[in-house]
């Protein structure tokens, strides 16, 4: 028993991308073609990196920059896109307040998308949720390292906040081995490290290998705007998916990755990653000289690791030796 899970970066879709949504259709957001890759897919989940309320005030807090939000309308692309889940554990979940964040939540369970990594409080923010697919159970558990302000409390709503420089909390290992005794596999998709960053910090490493001790199946993180290499049943870092940022000229955070994961009670068996191009707000299928540099760049990366990327009719493939527990 197998599922195709289809995994995404950072979805921004405030500021220039909420102005372009305002007047435009979920289509001029993302290609049909991307749509098309998502619908091969029993199961789609991505960090969505806003809020999505009309409501709150910026949230103040010192070194704090940028602050996304979008409006309802987000929800519905989202859901026209395929979005089965996503994870608000990340450092703009409360960019407009409580009250934007738990707009976000109604906004997307209006739109048949669950929620992990943020909540009324820390039980519902720590929370899990389960998804099925041909008759497979899928758990997710959200989480980000990033900010401690943001933490939601016994009565304060916030996001899935863990310290994972010092270490996997035991909360954590808690909800993946509760979630594993109800599932036949766990996807921890954790919101870890700083922007902009060619290959995973040594802290992220560990805490990912922990993760996998605890009982996660697959681990997916985000949070550098860019792709990482594969290593095993981790993708450190699943890139951009949809944003209006500046373009880094060496990294490229306009070229990312759709994730197309092939995945049992196991662990992921195989990887199909589908090349893209974020475009100023919108998103479309990489063309050949964009292929040609992203496949550059995920062998290199994933090289490290001892993960072989070949090449196959335009997209990129990964077979997964799953490590013994």
């Amino acid at each position: 028993m197998s599922i195709t899970l289809a995994l995404a970066g950072d979805a921004m879709l405030g500021r220039d991308v909420a102005k372009r949504l305002g007047v435009a259709a979920s289509h001029d957001l993302f290609s049909t073609a991307v749509r098309d890759w998502f619908a091969t897919a029993d199961l789609a989940v991505l960090n969505l990196e806003c809020c999505i309320s009309e409501r709150g005030a910026p949230w103040r807090s010192p070194g704090k920059l940028f602050h996304f939000r979008a409006p309802a309308k987000a929800a519905q692309a989202l859901a026209w896109l395929g979005i089965d889940c996503v994870t608000l554990a990340n450092n703009h979940a409360l960019d407009f307040g409580p009250d934007a964040l738990l707009d976000t939540c109604e906004h997307l369970q209006n739109a048949g998308i669950e929620t992990v990594g943020a909540g009324p409080d820390a039980e519902h923010a720590r929370a899990g949720v389960i998804l099925q697919a041909r008759g497979m159970r899928l758990g997710v558990l959200g989480l980000t390292d990033h900010p401690a302000d943001m933490a939601a409390g016994p009565d304060r709503p916030g996001v899935a906040y863990a310290d994972l420089s010092c270490g996997v909390p035991d909360w954590v290992r808690e909800r993946i081995a509760d979630l594993r005794a109800r599932c036949d596999a766990v996807l921890v998709t954790p919101h870890w490290g700083p922007n902009m960053t060619a290959e995973p910090l040594p802290y992220v490493r560990r805490a990912a290998r922990q993760l996998l001790e605890a009982g996660a199946t697959l681990v997916a993180g985000h949070s550098a705007h860019v792709f990482h290499g594969v290593d095993g049943p981790i993708l450190y870092d699943l890139g951009d998916f949809i944003d209006d940022y500046a373009v880094d000229a060496q990294l490229h955070n306009d070229l990312g990755l759709l994730w197309l994961v092939t995945l049992d009670a196991a662990g992921p068996r195989e990887i199909t990653a589908v090349p893209l191009a974020l475009d100023y707000c919108r998103t479309r299928l990489a063309v050949e000289h964009e292929r040609a540099w992203i496949r550059d760049r995920l062998r290199a990366a994933s090289a490290e690791f001892g993960t072989p990327v070949e090449e196959r009719d335009g997209v990129l493939t990964m077979r997964v030796a799953v490590p013994a527990r």
